[in-house]
């Protein structure tokens, strides 16, 4: 299991809207060929902000999108249902924590490193 693509600047302006919060994701991604139990696995950010996996399965060689804003959940999006961007723009971390809190994956962006986006919002 590991990190996949992550939008962490939802495209337009950053109105809080629950489009542009869903614009915001972490992409999951299920590498191995048998189907996959996330239940008690957490997404969290540096701040603290921890998305819980509820009883999700991932089959082989998929992936998943977690957004940010509120949603229905389906087989290839999850949502966090948040009313404020998680993923800070200017440098974040995304960590993949497993349902022992044993680390698995995490993905760095901005000015400690990884990817960079211009502007956008803070928290």
């Amino acid at each position: 299991m590991t990190l996949g693509a992550i939008q962490y600047d939802s495209p337009g302006r950053d109105d809080r809207s629950n489009r542009s919060l869903n614009a915001e994701y972490v992409t999951m991604k299920n590498t191995g060929h048998l189907p996959f139990s996330l239940r008690g696995w957490t997404l969290s950010d540096r701040s603290g902000h921890t998305y819980c996996f509820g009883n999700v399965r991932l089959n082989g060689h998929s992936q998943v999108r977690v957004h940010t804003g509120i949603g229905r959940d389906n087989r290839f999006d999850l949502y966090q249902d948040r009313r404020a961007y998680v993923w800070d723009n200017d440098g974040d971390t995304a960590t993949l924590r497993n349902d022992h809190r044993g680390l698995v994956d995490t993905e760095t962006w901005g000015r400690h490193g990884g990817h960079y986006g211009l502007g956008g919002h803070h928290h």
